[in-house]
């Protein structure tokens, strides 16, 4: 039998077990982010953080006192650039960890 008849029949067979036992896809639940402030004077929102080179897509500036959200140890922190929520135009990006403060302030 070819090898890639044999992976087709494999995986179909896999997904057969999965129906019949009921199991689901693993996901992780969502965690709703708390609510935070900057407490930089300016803190640069990126649209993502790539491992190799860093944040990409510079959004916008926000300015201290702005209305963000980050969990810690729900939300990634990569190299120091948090996973956050920016609740002005409500979206997510990336921002320097030591901008987030003010936990539960609002």
């Amino acid at each position: 039998m070819p090898r890639r008849k044999r992976a087709t029949i494999a995986t179909l067979a896999l997904a057969a077990a999965m129906v019949a036992s009921g199991a689901t896809p693993a996901q992780a639940d969502p965690v709703v982010p708390r609510h935070a402030i900057v407490v930089c004077q300016s803190a640069s929102f990126y649209a993502n953080y790539d491992s190799a080179g860093g944040p990409t897509g510079l959004k916008r500036t926000l300015a201290y006192g702005n209305k963000i959200g980050h969990t810690p140890g729900a939300h990634p922190v990569y190299n120091g650039w948090a996973a956050s929520f920016d609740f002005g135009p409500n979206d997510w990006g990336y921002l320097r960890a030591e901008c987030i403060g003010g936990y539960d302030s609002w």
